[in-house]
């Protein structure tokens, strides 16, 4: 019976189970609505849309451009416009400390990424601002931006489009921050004078001071699908009016229902849909 017995070691297999789960880390995202695994490239060429129930992970201020403008080409403007710390304020640590954190950790110098290009061959000035820079919040540098934004689009005779992701105004610049929805809006009822259109496409989350100002005042009011969208949260109304908040509230769907937004449109169609309305709101403003 020594015949049938192993007198050397097993070979070890490379491609036991245990290697292979070790390869495949980070090939694989789960969803957060269904929880069905995606294939992470899959992933990124559906614009990170979840290809089993539409849900919309969180998209970067770049990626968000080069999905907007055609074949991904437009030139960055105005990443010199930084924060100060024109309060010097300090919480938990100094302001001036987590800019910088904020700098190193979303690789972006402010909260907008402002750019030009065409936009299915119209001119287009477009921001869009990353969550992942400080929340997403609109302090002065980013009020300027935006400003500069209009005032371009204004002067070249183009459209404005701003992709909103944000927590609101910033606190550690105060006044100063919340000046910013004032001299936003003031451009934007110079670009409206001029007949040229504002695109607002608000996704998740649009809240607090954003929300309050030049995200609610496009000529065409776009959202994500399920975006948190809203100036206070849920939490604070309900405890401020003592009810209970209808299911869906402050969400796209429940505020298109209620006339606050014009369309919900999925993040994969997003660029056939702006087009088809600068086609229509500049009719003589493509060129052939």
């Amino acid at each position: 019976m020594s015949w049938f017995r192993r007198d050397k070691p097993k070979i070890e297999d490379p491609n036991s189970d245990e290697e292979r789960t070790v390869r495949t880390e980070g090939i694989f995202v789960k969803c957060q609505e269904c929880e069905n695994p995606l294939y992470k490239r899959e992933l990124i060429e559906s614009q990170q849309v979840c290809t089993h129930c539409g849900y919309h992970f969180r998209y970067s201020a770049k990626e968000r451009l080069a999905s907007l403008f055609d074949d991904g080409v437009y030139e960055t403007l105005d990443d010199e416009v930084t924060s100060g710390d024109p309060l010097e304020f300090v919480d938990t640590k100094p302001y001036k400390e987590r800019i910088a954190a904020a700098k190193k950790s979303s690789g972006l110098p402010e909260a907008i990424v402002s750019g030009s290009g065409k936009v299915g061959r119209h001119l287009v000035y477009a921001g869009a601002m990353d969550m992942s820079f400080i929340g997403g919040s609109m302090g002065s540098a980013v009020g300027e931006k935006i400003t500069r934004l209009i005032e371009r689009a204004l002067e070249k005779k183009g459209a404005v489009v701003i992709f909103s992701a944000s927590g609101g105004a910033r606190m550690q610049e105060g006044t100063l921050s919340l000046m910013q929805m004032g001299k936003i809006s003031a451009a934007l009822s110079l670009l409206h004078e001029a007949r040229l259109p504002f695109i607002s496409v608000l996704t998740d989350p649009t809240t607090g001071g954003v929300t309050a100002s030049f995200a609610m005042l496009g000529d065409v009011i776009i959202a994500e699908p399920k975006a948190l969208i809203g100036f206070a949260g849920p939490r604070v109304i309900e405890q401020t009016i003592r009810q209970k908040l209808p299911k869906g509230f402050q969400r796209s769907e429940f505020l298109l229902e209620h006339g606050m937004v014009d369309m919900v449109v999925d993040r994969r169609e997003m660029r056939e849909t702006i087009i088809r309305l600068l086609d229509f709101m500049m009719p003589g403003r493509r060129p052939a």
